[in-house]
């Protein structure tokens, strides 16, 4: 009952992406598959121990991305184990579901279900985004745009079906305050990487870094009355706080404020949205948030 009460509210979402936020209305979640795993694939972010980027795998069709995906859990520990013992800060996490951009028809996997009504609503809209508009090897644009779209998409549907806001921006604002704890922290490294003094006291500088992020994020955490959920990326465990992680986190945050600006200032309206995104995306990598700002 629980799967049937979720896939009906997948199917809402969806005719609702299309009717009223103007996203692409094609076979992709119109069917759905149980997977019997908690995750759909994880994904291995890697860093050098000593810079603020994301190392790039390139592929066809998608092209540059800064991760690899697994369809087991156990090949991307192999792959993670492989590269922390290079040196490499390391970084995997599960995805409970993506798109192939509408070039095949993708079901909605059962590990979607796991993560609740509000993952259900804001992944839909989030991969119809990317089918808007996706640039091969432009990571931090592509996951800005789609999450600035599920992010004003999903406040759009609470609104329209009366449901209570209460719970959604308490979420909203730890979701905030976590990223740019993370946002800021990566910037603080990036300087500490950049110092002319030996790798050795980098990496001291490094640890002293991550030590304030993690007290800073002991504070915020004291007013969220017992919410526990971003503690694994706070910790001091292989896959915690590191380059890695704060370069994923990035990937799909550092660009929000801009996309969400220029919807505000186009009265909320999504396909105007999507053309101004549009013609910005057609510009140079380094010119794109230029063009967002002076939309």
């Amino acid at each position: 009952a629980e799967t049937r009460r979720q896939l009906l509210l997948a199917q809402d979402v969806r005719r609702y992406a299309v009717d009223a936020l103007g996203l692409p209305d094609n076979r992709t979640f119109t069917t759905y598959t149980e997977l019997n795993r908690p995750y759909l694939v994880w994904n291995v972010f890697t860093a050098p121990a000593l810079s603020s980027e994301l190392r790039t795998y390139c592929f066809p069709i998608a092209g540059c991305v800064p991760y690899r995906g697994y369809f087991s859990l156990a090949g991307a520990e192999r792959e993670a184990a492989s590269l922390r013992a290079s040196g490499d800060d390391v970084s995997v996490g599960g995805v409970s579901a993506y798109s192939t951009l509408a070039r095949l028809p993708d079901p909605i996997p059962s590990s979607l279900l796991r993560g609740g009504d509000g993952a259900v609503i804001g992944t839909i809209i989030h991969e119809l985004a990317h089918q808007i508009v996706y640039v091969p090897g432009d990571t931090d644009f592509n996951e800005s745009f789609a999450v600035a779209v599920e992010t004003a998409g999903s406040r759009r549907y609470a609104q329209d079906h009366g449901q209570p806001a209460s719970d959604k921006v308490a979420s909203q604002a730890r979701y905030r305050a976590v990223n740019a704890l993370l946002l800021g922290t990566r910037a603080e490294l990036a300087k500490v990487y950049a110092l002319a003094v030996p790798d050795p006291e980098k990496l001291q500088q490094k640890r002293a870094v991550l030590s304030r992020a993690r007290q800073k994020y002991a504070g915020l955490k004291a007013d969220w009355n017992g919410y526990s959920g971003y503690d694994p990326w706070f910790s001091d465990d292989p896959n915690g706080l590191n380059n890695a992680l704060l370069g994923s986190v990035a990937a799909y945050a550092e660009h929000v404020p801009t996309f969400l600006a220029l919807l505000e200032r186009l009265n909320g309206d999504f396909p105007a949205l999507y053309a101004a995104v549009r013609t910005c995306a057609a510009k140079g990598v380094g010119e794109r948030v230029t063009c967002l700002e002076g939309q």
